[in-house]
């Protein structure tokens, strides 16, 4: 038993590793059916075992957009690349939250986006690659002056076994093997963990993780671990058993297998809607890397949303440390009116009615103080103050929040709920309910109801919006 011991600067006290996992060999596949019963939902068991909660000093996001995510929609042109990787750079700031953000290399369309991002000249999010583990690939990773690439080694018996008709040792020696071409090239590689939320982790994972580890001490290039919860099965209840537990993957990988934290990076799904929680508790456990695509686009049910993340580190950390959060708003507008993607409307932070209410009550709220019913300040982070949709369950409080935002009336001259012209539309816009309608006023209509109820008012209203 290889033992190590050594001071641990952040507890203040002699830690040891006295733990050394081999890889098991087995002649047929572990497929913890336990958990992923074939025809149940999968089961979340508990052992009740605890690790202790050792965020790192640096945390960070990066970007899978160009990979991930477009293999979900309609592939961007070269362009709108250009264009969305400038808002992630804007997004990212000067310290660059957004590390990296990762491309297809195959084409001659994927090459000239490469090269035209490369042509801005920003520092981040660096620009890394993810290919096929082919000696050809390599090579074109160095032809396009990248210095790090991602390489797909899935790690669970099912990819293994099922998969790729391998054995675990002869998946790992393969794997290793192509790594160590990766060093001799001197390209940085970015091992993805396929699959680990249904891996063996201490009878595979954990050994190839060591190997890994020491070839790139060896070599004198770190060795990133990008630990894929590639069906989304992760969770961070405390107490899971693993291979489902978050916080005890990250925690494994750092302590088992001595992986530096700014080495170790999380890349999640959400087919069980539990992505943005899982990416936060990588991050709370030892992983200094989120990975994430933009609106949270990606096959299936999608990545962990971008956007959010960025919000989740704010929140952690008390600071946005240089991002600029309202270009979150410019994006989902570059994504809508320039690509024609729909985002659902009520997503957090990017949807056109993240902070719209239609209850009356809760108009009357915001109509008192905004703080009420807004989640923060919108207006000023986001560049989106909240709204308020008119419709039969609006009442008054939300016709005259509607004019004083649809004006921008300052203080001075906001509207209460009590005026004579918030009477007066009211009146017209309940007509229109009692005669039949059942979908919610635009701004032109309501518009249109003033200018017939009072167009003195209306006037002086519009002098005051110039």
């Amino acid at each position: 038993m290889k033992e190590k011991q050594f001071f641990n600067k952040s507890r203040n006290l002699i830690e040891v590793h006295n733990y050394t996992h081999n890889l098991q060999d087995v002649a047929e596949p572990h497929l913890f059916r336990d958990l992923f019963g074939s025809g149940d939902v999968p089961k979340t068991v508990f052992n009740f075992t605890t690790v202790p909660m050792s965020s790192p000093k640096e945390i960070w996001i990066t970007d899978t957009t160009f990979r991930d995510g477009q293999q979900s929609m309609s592939p961007f042109t070269v362009d709108e690349i250009v264009d969305i990787f400038t808002l992630m750079h804007r997004l990212g700031g000067p310290k660059g939250m957004i590390r990296q953000s990762e491309f297809f290399i195959y084409s001659d369309k994927d090459k000239a986006a490469v090269r035209k991002c490369q042509e801005l000249g920003f520092d981040f999010p660096e620009i890394t690659s993810w290919i096929r583990a082919t000696e050809n690939d390599f090579k074109l990773v160095k032809e396009m002056g990248l210095k790090e690439t991602g390489i797909l080694t899935s790690c669970s018996d099912y990819h293994i076994f099922k998969k790729m008709h391998l054995t675990r040792k002869q998946a790992m020696d393969k794997y290793l093997g192509i790594v160590k071409a990766a060093l001799d090239l001197g390209v940085k590689p970015r091992c993805h963990f396929e699959d680990i939320t249904r891996a063996d982790f201490y009878g595979f994972v954990i050994p190839f993780a060591a190997a890994l580890k020491e070839l790139g001490d060896e070599a004198g290039i770190p060795i990133k671990i990008r630990a894929c919860d590639t069906l989304g099965y992760g969770v961070s209840y405390p107490g899971a058993a693993m291979p489902r537990s978050v916080q005890g993957l990250i925690f494994g990988l750092h302590h088992y297998a001595d992986i530096p934290n700014g080495m170790l990076e999380w890349h999640g799904h959400n087919d069980f809607y539990k992505v943005v929680t899982n990416a936060a508790t990588a991050w709370l456990y030892g992983a200094s890397g989120v990975n994430c695509s933009l609106l949270g686009i990606g096959e299936r049910t999608g990545n962990c949303p971008l956007e959010a993340m960025v919000i989740e580190y704010a929140s952690l950390r008390g600071t946005t440390n240089g991002m600029d959060i309202s270009v979150i708003t410019e994006i989902a507008e570059y994504f809508e009116r320039k690509i024609g993607y729909r985002i659902p409307q009520r997503t957090p932070f990017v949807g056109s009615q993240f902070n719209l209410t239609k209850a009356g009550i809760h108009a009357d709220g915001l109509l008192k103080d905004s703080e009420i019913y807004n989640i923060f300040d919108t207006g000023k982070l986001l560049n989106r103050p909240p709204l308020v949709a008119v419709d039969a369950a609006s009442g008054t409080a939300g016709i005259a929040y509607w004019i004083n935002g649809y004006f921008k009336l300052t203080d001075e001259h906001k509207i209460d709920k009590r005026d004579s012209l918030v009477t007066k539309m009211k009146e017209a816009v309940d007509k229109l309910y009692e005669n039949g309608r059942n979908t919610s006023m635009t701004d032109d209509e309501l518009r249109n109801i003033l200018i017939d109820v009072d167009f003195e008012r209306y006037e002086r209203l519009a002098i005051l919006n110039v």
